[in-house]
């Protein structure tokens, strides 16, 4: 789903149209519990994008296991997807991860991931979608 920069939906939208487990980390920045997200252990060719607004956020190519229970990328597919801003929440200081389009809460991001960026996006598996890649086919790539 393409993603549309000119509308913002409602807290009633976003309600009827996600789980409450998507509705809790995308709108209250909540956190689901680690290894029990959906993508946690996914390892398909495709592309991870925004549950809320469609945004491609992250490539396979780039997820790698961190150990920590959650989906851990390197590096976004594009910068400009998403927003990194401060946050200061149960008495940490951390890097929150949000999608720039429509600021739905993805995560976090450390400075503990692999070269070459040195980051690991630690991202809640209920703020993606996963579009897997075909081929001309319409079977998946590997």
């Amino acid at each position: 789903m393409p993603a549309n920069p000119t509308s913002k939906k409602t807290v009633a939208q976003y309600q009827a149209e996600l789980s409450p487990i998507e509705f809790e980390v995308t709108q209250r920045s909540g956190t689901e519990r680690p290894f029990t997200g959906k993508y946690w252990d996914h390892w398909s060719t495709g592309i991870y994008q925004c549950v809320c607004c469609g945004v491609q956020l992250f490539s396979s190519n780039t997820k790698f296991d961190a150990g920590c229970g959650w989906p851990s990328f390197s590096i976004p597919l594009e910068n400009s997807a998403i927003r990194e801003i401060k946050d200061s929440s149960h008495g940490m200081i951390r890097t929150e991860v949000r999608c720039q389009n429509c600021e739905a809460h993805l995560g976090h991001v450390f400075d503990d991931g692999p070269a070459p960026s040195g980051l690991r996006y630690c991202i809640n598996s209920a703020s993606l979608r996963f579009n897997d890649q075909q081929n001309q086919t319409g079977e998946s790539s590997k």
